[in-house]
């Protein structure tokens, strides 16, 4: 028998638990239609319940890994979830697929992960580093409910990263920012207060950025396979192919993804706010409330600008990741004002026959 506590299973999630033949169980592995948890008879293969399946209007509804679920054990087969349980965190992003986890059409989000509590944001120092990417997912991790960790990696590679390292801790506000190598362990054991028994970490990050060697250099094994990228741009392939919970034997939980070379934004309004609030507080101080900080007189942002307590690279930042997160707030309204129209037409086809 395994204790689901193990697994981060708590009294939070007990109260959502109906007990008329169901148990709790924790999504380790998502397989398009097909799932892997664990629950307390251990490891097993799950669907989804046909009425729970039928009733989901958007991929927000589909269990994710990380996420507790109601299930219906089967010991000869596949089991089956018939409900997930409210999460306490999640990881999203847009899905203009149309067709995630092959059932729903005109798809408006897609959640990666869940019920996390450490979001380890992983950016080379190698030719691959991007401080836009990387303030990117710092925004999207807020919004999450986790808490946003940068991890610079392979120190061994780059002699001198000092100035790379000042750059995000003076962009990353807020947020702890270390410099670690999995080749020589160095600055490893700054990750010892986050490594606890219990506690998820999800790991997000381009390509190539060493996530698997990363995961083995904590795991004190190895667990993951690890690719090798090409020198001359500082990619590789995707080492991950799906998502998936790995529980380490200090017991601590990490929630791997594939790599993706750009992160889409979702809902990100609170996250913006926690990323750049340097930013955002001088709007309650400028002169006017509808303000747009291009020219009027009494503009705060203006004025830091140009007595330098405020980057004009941090605002340019600020401006773009808001052009993105406007972008696709409009482009998941239309998505969802199309899904209603056709949604309503099928319904009035129905009722005519």
């Amino acid at each position: 028998m395994i204790d689901l506590k193990n697994y981060g299973f708590t009294d939070q999630y007990k109260e959502d638990v109906n007990n008329e033949g169901y148990i709790p169980a924790r999504v380790t592995e998502v397989h398009r239609e097909r799932y892997k948890v664990v629950c307390e008879y251990g490891e097993c293969n799950a669907k989804l319940k046909g009425s729970l399946l039928n009733n989901m209007d958007t991929s927000e509804d589909y269990p994710a890994v990380g996420d507790f679920v109601q299930l219906r054990y089967n010991e000869m087969g596949d089991s089956q979830i018939v409900k997930v349980l409210p999460r306490k965190s999640k990881f999203s992003r847009p899905d203009y697929s149309g067709h995630a986890a092959g059932y729903v059409k005109a798809i408006l989000e897609q959640v990666v992960a869940a019920n996390f509590d450490y979001v380890f944001i992983l950016a080379s120092l190698n030719n691959d580093f991007n401080i836009n990417r990387i303030l990117r997912y710092i925004t999207v991790a807020w919004e999450s409910g986790g808490v946003p960790v940068v991890l610079l990696t392979k120190t061994d590679l780059v002699p001198e990263y000092e100035e790379e390292l000042k750059k995000v801790q003076e962009q990353a506000i807020g947020v702890d920012v270390f410099a670690v190598s999995a080749a020589t362990g160095e600055g490893l054991e700054q990750l010892a207060p986050l490594m606890k028994s219990g506690k998820t970490v999800v790991f997000l990050g381009s390509s190539g950025v060493g996530k698997s060697t990363l995961v083995n250099a904590l795991a004190g094994e190895y667990i993951m396979n690890v690719n090798t990228i090409r020198e001359d741009d500082s990619k590789g392939r995707h080492t991950t192919t799906h998502r998936q919970l790995i529980l380490l034997k200090s017991g601590v939980m990490i929630i791997d993804t594939p790599g993706m070379r750009e992160l889409g934004m979702w809902d990100i309004g609170e996250g913006l706010g926690e990323t750049f609030s340097d930013v955002e507080e001088l709007f309650d101080t400028c002169r006017f409330s509808d303000c747009t900080h291009k020219s009027e007189p009494g503009c705060a942002v203006l004025e830091a600008i140009g007595n330098g307590t405020l980057e004009h690279t941090r605002w340019r930042n600020y401006l773009q990741l808001k052009r993105e997160a406007k972008f696709t707030e409009d482009k998941s309204a239309y998505l969802k004002e199309k899904k209603d129209f056709f949604k309503k037409i099928n319904q009035s086809n129905k009722n005519k026959w």
